[in-house]
């Protein structure tokens, strides 16, 4: 079960990694890009908006990316899972 979760993070990580670098490419709605974009959003978002409600505002820098990486790696795989 624990190397389940250790997974489940692990993926959960790359897909918040793949928002991040598909936000600096402009997409459109009909291409491959675009597509996977909207899918890594619709995962990702639900757990990104309260952190982003959350933090202050920094200029135009959205840092709930940031702070959800971290959050995983130090507490969730670092300090329960032990991963």
């Amino acid at each position: 079960m624990k190397i389940l979760l250790c997974n489940v993070v692990s993926i959960f990580t790359m897909l918040i990694v793949v928002r991040v670098v598909l936000s600096w490419f402009p997409s459109t709605s009909g291409g491959i890009v675009g597509q996977v974009a909207y899918y890594v959003g619709r995962v990702t978002e639900p757990v990104l908006d309260p952190i982003r409600r959350t933090l202050p505002r920094i200029g135009s820098l959205d840092l709930s990316p940031l702070v959800l990486l971290l959050f995983l790696q130090i507490v969730v795989q670092g300090m329960i899972l032990n991963c």
